[in-house]
């Protein structure tokens, strides 16, 4: 039995008629946290949206938390987005409503019901990320990494195996960004969940090390060594 959480082999990426990236062969497994780099238009955001399903898979053959990408369609898409995490650069917090309410938004969105059920996994994951104590903060009133902590527990909500991480630290001042990192790192340790993150933030890949996926020249080179 496969321990991997993302398998592609053979596969060709497209954006329209255009390809991408060609012969990717990637597996990354279960509590695995890996960087995603390149330069802006080499294929990082295209393979990312390849895993989310956000664009199709046509040519070779990938799974991602246990789901065919070859064998998406619009019914699955939703399945698939609910056993993976996005963190966000910008966070895309609801301003109009409370940290609960952001995450209760999403626990709805998603299928829950149960209100008791809801405000148990909300305590849960804001434990997780150490704001225990801010549900009822609004957004604006919390800094820049408290609110990349939100993102991080909207993103746990639905115990996902995967978390894709688009420049997380992108906001953040070297601090706070060290104490993101160390967050992502303990979720990957403590709860087996795999992170794929894409970053420009070489100071960080410097501080914590961890297998690195480049997109250049049209292909996916695994193990790669950056360079400042």
């Amino acid at each position: 039995m496969s321990n991997a959480v993302v398998e592609l082999s053979r596969v060709k990426i497209y954006q329209g008629k255009n390809l991408i990236l060609s012969d990717v062969n990637i597996s990354i497994d279960k509590g695995e946290f890996v960087y995603l780099v390149g330069k802006t238009g080499t294929g990082k955001s295209s393979l990312l949206k390849t895993l989310y399903g956000d664009l199709p898979l046509t040519d070779g053959d990938g799974s991602v938390v246990g789901f065919d990408l070859r064998e998406l369609d619009w019914k699955k898409i939703p399945f698939l987005r609910r056993s993976m995490g996005v963190v966000f650069q910008d966070f895309q917090l609801l301003t109009d409503r409370n940290v609960n309410d952001n995450l209760k938004f999403v626990l709805k969105a998603t299928g829950w019901k149960d209100e008791k059920l809801m405000d148990e996994k909300i305590a849960d994951v804001l434990d997780k990320v150490g704001l225990k104590t801010k549900g009822f903060k609004m957004p604006f009133e919390l800094s820049g990494g408290e609110q990349q902590r939100v993102d991080i527990a909207r993103a746990l909500l639905n115990s996902p195996k995967l978390i894709l991480a688009d420049e997380p630290t992108g906001n953040l001042d070297p601090e706070t960004s060290d104490e993101i990192m160390q967050l992502l790192f303990n979720i990957c340790k403590d709860y087996g969940t795999s992170i794929i993150m894409a970053t420009h933030d070489y100071m960080v890949i410097g501080k914590f090390a961890a297998r690195t996926i480049k997109t250049e020249n049209g292909k996916v080179w695994d193990n790669a060594s950056v360079t400042m």
